[in-house]
C-alpha cells in the first residue's frame, strides 16, 4: 500500500515508520529538513512537497499542529482535495477543533474522497512503540479500510461515531488529562510541603481512591518514576502550548455549544500562565512547577 504521510513532527515521525516497518512504501513530508532526514534514515522516502507525497498514493495521513494548518493543507486551489486522486483515503491524525473536521469532511465528501478524522492518544512514546489509542470519527466503512494501517500504529482503535467525533472524544480526554495533571501536581505539591516523601505519597495515592493515569504512569515530580519527562527535566513528551492549544479548543466548543466547562476553563487560564513564564516547550507536565504570585 503505498502511503504518503504529512507531518513528520514528534508524534507523526514515529507514526511514519511505524508504516515503513510494517512493509509500506510510506512518501513523507515536513516543513523541518531535520524531520526529513530522520525519516530517511528510519527507511521512509521523503519528498520536497506535499503534492509529490500524495501523487500516487493509496491513503493519505496527515498530522499537523492546529486547525490553520489542516484546512491549509486539505482547502483551497492548491489542497489536497483538488490535487489528491479521489480513491484515496484520507485520514487525519491531527488534533483539532471538532467544528473544522466536520467543514472538512464534508468537502472531502462532496468531491468523493472517503475520509475519517483519526485523532490519538498515547503521547511520543505510545506512536514509538505502536501502542497509541486512536478516536475514529467517520463512516464505518471507511474505518474497516484504514484499520490495516492504524492496527501498525495503535492498540487500541475506537469508533466514536460521525465525522467529527473523533475530535470530540479528544478534546474531552485532552481537558480532563490537563484538569488531572494540575490536580496530581497540587496534590502532591501539598505533600511534600507537609515532609512527605513524593515516591510514598504517589504509591499511597496510587493504590487509592485518588489514583489516576498521571500519577500512575507520569508522575509529574521529579525523580518519582524512570523514563517520563519530569526525570528529564521536563523534555520531550506532550508540550505546554499543546496542551493549552487543546484546552483552547474544548473552551471553545463548549462555547459553542453553550456548556459549563469551569474546571476547563481554569484549567486553560493555569496552562496559559505557565506558558506565559517561558515554559511553553517543556513537557506538560512541567506545570508542577506553576508558579502564581
Amino acid at each position: 500500500m503505498k502511503v504518503a504521510f504529512l507531518g513528520l513532527g514528534n508524534m507523526g515521525l514515529p507514526m511514519a515508520l511505524n508504516l515503513v516497518k510494517a512493509g509500506h512504501q510510506v512518501q513523507g513530508f515536513d516543513l523541518l529538513q531535520a524531520q526529513l532526514d530522520a525519516f530517511k534514515a528510519g527507511g521512509g522516502l521523503p519528498v520536497l512537497s506535499a503534492s509529490d507525497a500524495v501523487a500516487d498514493a493509496d491513503v493519505i495521513i496527515s498530522m499537523l499542529p492546529a486547525s490553520r494548518h489542516v484546512e491549509a493543507l486539505y482547502l483551497g486551489n492548491s489542497g489536497l482535495l483538488v490535487i489528491a486522486n479521489p480513491k484515496a483515503l484520507l485520514i487525519d491524525c491531527s488534533t483539532i477543533s471538532p467544528k473544522v473536521s466536520q467543514a472538512i469532511s464534508t468537502q472531502a465528501k462532496a468531491k468523493g474522497f472517503a475520509m475519517i478524522d483519526a485523532p490519538v492518544s498515547g503521547g511520543t512514546a505510545g506512536a514509538q512503540a505502536g501502542t497509541l489509542t486512536f478516536m475514529v470519527g467517520g463512516d464505518a466503512v471507511d474505518l474497516d479500510r484504514a484499520r490495516p494501517l492504524l492496527e501498525k500504529m495503535g492498540k487500541n482503535i475506537f469508533h466514536a461515531g460521525a465525522s467529527g467525533s473523533g475530535q470530540t472524544v479528544k478534546v474531552c480526554n485532552n481537558m480532563l488529562l490537563g484538569i488531572q495533571m494540575l490536580g496530581t501536581s497540587e496534590a502532591l505539591r501539598l505533600g511534600i510541603a507537609n515532609g512527605m516523601d513524593p515516591k510514598v505519597l504517589s504509591d499511597i495515592m496510587s493504590k487509592s481512591s485518588g489514583r489516576n493515569w498521571a500519577l500512575e504512569l507520569y508522575n509529574p515530580c521529579p525523580g518519582v518514576m524512570d523514563g517520563v519527562p519530569s526525570s528529564k527535566g521536563y523534555a520531550g513528551g506532550f508540550g505546554v502550548d499543546l496542551m493549552l492549544k487543546d484546552l483552547s479548543l474544548a473552551t471553545e466548543n463548549a462555547s459553542d455549544l453553550d456548556a459549563s466547562v469551569p474546571l476547563g476553563e481554569l484549567s486553560r487560564k493555569l496552562y496559559e500562565v505557565h506558558s506565559q513564564a517561558g515554559n511553553g516547550q517543556l513537557d506538560f507536565s512541567s506545570v508542577f512547577n506553576l508558579k502564581l504570585d
